[in-house]
Formats: C-alpha cells, sequence, structure tokens
C-alpha cells in the first residue's frame, strides 16, 4: 500500500449581489458573495476534495449532497472537520496542502493568515503545513469578469 498519496481539488461558484464572500473561512466584504447550496466557499470545497480525492474517498458531492437539507446553508468548516476525520478514520494524515484561489476583486491577501489559520485549526495542522495563495486571470473569462471565483488546492496525504 502506497504511504504518500497526492490530491488535486477544484471547485468554482458564481458571485451575485446580496450573499456574503466567505474564503477560507473568513467572512471578505465585498459587494457580491458566492452562491451555492452551502456559503460557497470555493476554497474549502477545493481543499475538501483534494483531501478525498487522495484517499480515494469520492468527493465532496459524495459525502455532503446539494440534495440533502442539512447541509442547506452550511459553513463549509463543518464540512472540513468532516473530512479530516474521514481521513483518520481511513488511515491518513495531511503532510500539507497548497491551494490557489483565482479571483479578479476583491483583493484577498490581507486575509490570507486568517483563511490559512482557520485551515490549519480545523485540520488539526501547523500552520507551515497550508499554503494559500491567489491569482487573477487578467480579466479574462469568468473569474477576470467578475462572474464567480475558483480555487485549486493540491494536498498530500500520509499513512498514519
Amino acid at each position: 500500500m502506497q504511504a504518500s498519496r497526492i490530491g488535486h481539488g477544484y471547485d468554482v461558484h458564481p458571485l451575485t449581489e446580496g450573499h456574503p464572500l466567505i474564503l477560507g473561512g473568513v467572512a471578505i466584504p465585498h459587494t457580491h458573495g458566492l452562491v451555492g447550496h452551502s456559503d460557497a466557499d470555493v476554497l474549502i470545497h477545493a481543499i475538501c476534495d483534494a483531501l478525498l480525492g487522495a484517499a480515494a474517498l469520492g468527493d465532496i458531492g459524495n459525502h455532503f449532497p446539494d440534495t440533502n437539507p442539512e447541509y442547506k446553508n452550511v459553513d463549509s468548516r463543518k464540512l472540513l472537520r468532516s473530512v479530516s476525520r474521514k481521513l483518520s478514520g481511513a488511515g491518513y494524515y495531511i503532510g500539507n496542502i497548497d491551494a490557489t484561489l483565482v479571483i479578479q476583486k476583491p483583493k484577498i491577501q490581507p486575509y490570507f493568515a486568517q483563511m490559512r489559520e482557520n485551515i490549519a485549526d480545523d485540520l488539526q495542522l501547523e500552520i507551515d503545513a497550508v499554503s494559500v495563495k491567489a491569482t487573477t486571470t487578467e480579466g479574462l473569462g469568468f473569474t477576470g469578469t467578475g462572474a464567480g471565483i475558483a480555487a485549486h488546492a493540491v494536498v498530500l496525504i500520509e499513512r498514519l
């Protein structure tokens, strides 16, 4: 059995007026927010998918389906903590996480420290095991026009 495994996660949600913008568990002041069945935190969703994928445990939709009213407007940090327990139960621990938000506006660099802290706390990791960064698409595509936000995450997990 493999000792180290790598997973990749990707998520995207549309932006609209009248919704909060939550990224990495941080409420960010902005005119628009993400829309989804849960709080639509694309960063945490991408991390959940990467972790589940690395352990070959399916994806976020399998574990937390949008057809289940229990997950309506749920705080995605709750989902992340649940994924952590699933990984531990399957005999894995998390080595590190590297995540990238694809976002044109607003500028989110001032929130990176709190995002990293939230994710590290929820996964019981040291802060230096969690990297969060962002990039724009120079005005191109749905993220560049402000229609949505995307996130990618790559994780390393190890056997306990």
